[in-house]
């Protein structure tokens, strides 16, 4: 006789959500990321409070960065760890629009919500949001300007890029020295959009106002004792390598001496290697020699002796762009002084910001590199004009690569969004209900603009579409007065490539989420006792 119980085939603490319950909770922990960064967006957006806990226990951050504050919290529902992922791919790739891209992400699946609860199928909505894809894609290429060819209107549309990343972030008030400050060293670059040649330094004190750029490259370090403080002409041997003697390795390992002279051998005898090592380094021909560990007293001395300027403790990241710059490469042994490569510079001299004292490689091998100093009152300040800063960087180096720019303001998205409601009143059976949900949502995107300025976003939006509908597709939200404006004439334009990422990763993410008719969790690996030796 058959058994009527259900077989459960699952291990005895693994957990699984079938059908609608499955689905539900998928879009409900992706709605819940969605509102949780949505009063974020816009140029009236507000900041987060970000506190930690555990080993950074107590530190702040205040921050508006839609992938910091994705990053910062632990989430435990897996759609909502797909939209987190998904704006660490956005900030990855194009530097700017995590927020717009996890909030849009979320308004698709309000609405898919809506039509799943009309019984339409899942894989009707899809194909429906891919048609609209394409429509709103196609409609932002045709919408798109490409200056490109005139360097002077060029400029000025990376000018307008930059004011309008900036103008969401901490950095707005002072937009036009940062905007000015971003374009300046994206244009050195010269199109490679190499942002490593770019470093930023952080230094409390000042305002943001005294943030400036230095045309060369700035290292937080001081050379050692009696050493030279200014070298012309530089040969730079860059290194990743232990300065101390070599430890004997032997886990557990005792060295015994019956007298004091023996202890005094044996530190004699490591003082010869020390000097050893130094005599190989000295052979390379270098008047500057930089560690990425500690050099320690005895070599310093031994440098200084010999006339070189040594300095210790370079952090990593400091030494992998110093070499990108200088032309040199990082060296861990020095048996082979022939096969090195040594970075050049043709002057390194000191230099005071603030309180601080720093070293500056003038005339580097690779002349476009620069440095941006940022200063400002508090860490928590200068923590997120870096990040703002970071994005616009790295929104106008997308820009450089493909040059296309389009409206900001809501005007792509309005824009968008009437192309598809076009196409779905063109469409025959459930797919234009997809379409149409589609439209509103990429709509959403100007009414959160606007209700976070605080204005009638529904009157502004429907003024929007209005304009939109009688041919005025350059018109835009402009937050300053609280109403629609012409996007070209007040210069409030973005990037094509970012809008056009925030477009295909929402929708790519969305799809991921509604596909979905199960969620399986495993069951916890049980601790065994260790019976392993010690």
């Amino acid at each position: 006789m058959v058994s009527l119980n259900p077989v459960r085939i699952l291990k005895h603490e693994a957990e699984e959500e079938k059908g609608e319950i499955a689905r539900l909770s998928s879009f409900v922990g992706a709605i819940a990321i969605g509102d949780l960064v949505r009063s974020t967006l816009g140029p009236k957006g507000m900041d987060k409070i970000l506190v930690s806990s555990g080993r950074s226990a107590g530190s702040v951050e205040v921050t508006n960065d839609g992938a910091t504050i994705l990053k910062s919290v632990g989430v435990d529902n897996p759609a909502a760890k797909i939209l987190v992922d998904m704006s660490k791919v956005q900030d990855d790739e194009v530097g700017d629009g995590t927020t717009s891209v996890t909030v849009l992400a979320s308004e698709l699946l309000k609405e898919a919500e809506r039509l799943i609860e009309q019984k339409i199928h899942p894989q009707t909505i899809i194909a429906g949001w891919r048609k609209a894809v394409d429509i709103a894609r196609k409609a932002l290429v045709d919408s798109s300007m490409d200056n490109s060819a005139d360097i002077e209107k060029f400029r000025e549309d990376l000018m307008n890029i930059a004011r309008t990343t900036l103008s969401s972030k901490i950095l707005s008030q002072h937009k036009e020295h940062f905007a000015k400050l971003a374009v300046d060293a994206v244009m050195r670059l010269k199109g490679s959009g190499d942002l490593q040649a770019i470093q930023l330094i952080k230094k409390t004190g000042g305002t943001l106002e005294d943030s400036f750029l230095d045309e060369g490259f700035l290292l937080d370090k001081k050379p050692g004792v009696h050493q030279p403080k200014k070298v012309e002409n530089a040969k730079i041997l860059i290194a990743n390598t232990p300065m101390d003697t070599d430890k004997i390795k032997v886990f557990g390992s005792h060295i015994k001496v019956d007298s004091m002279a023996k202890i005094a051998e044996l530190e004699s005898a490591e003082k010869e290697k020390m000097k050893d090592k130094v005599n190989k380094i000295l052979k390379h021909n270098a008047n500057v020699f930089i560690n990425r560990q500690l050099i320690y007293n005895y070599p310093e001395q031994l440098f200084a002796d010999a006339g070189v300027m040594a300095i210790e403790h370079a952090d990593f990241d400091g030494i992998e762009r110093l070499a990108l710059v200088t032309g040199g490469e990082i060296v861990s042994t020095f048996d082979h002084p022939e096969l090195v490569k040594l970075g050049t510079c043709k002057l390194i001299e000191q230099v005071m910001i603030g309180e601080d004292i720093l070293l500056r490689f003038s005339g580097v091998a690779l002349g476009e590199a620069c440095t941006i100093v940022i200063r400002g009152a508090t860490k928590q300040i200068i923590d997120e004009a870096d990040r703002s800063l970071h994005d616009a960087l790295c929104v106008l180096a997308a820009t450089v690569r493909e040059s296309k720019i389009v409206f900001g303001g809501g005007c792509s998205e309005t824009l968008m969004s009437n192309a598809v409601s076009k196409a779905a009143a063109q469409t025959a059976g459930k797919e234009a209900l997809a379409m149409e949900a589609f439209a509103r949502a990429l709509l959403q995107l100007p009414t959160i603009i606007g209700d976070n300025a605080g204005y009638d976003s529904a009157q502004l939006v429907s003024e929007l579409k209005a304009a939109h509908n009688s041919g005025k597709d350059t018109m835009g939200l402009n937050m300053d007065k609280g109403e629609i404006g012409d996007m070209r004439s007040l210069g409030i334009t973005e990037s094509f490539v970012v809008k056009r990422q925030v477009l295909v990763s929402a929708s790519e993410a969305a799809e991921m989420i509604l596909r979905v008719d199960d969620i399986i969790k495993a069951a916890p690996r049980r601790r065994t006792e260790d019976r392993g030796h010690c």
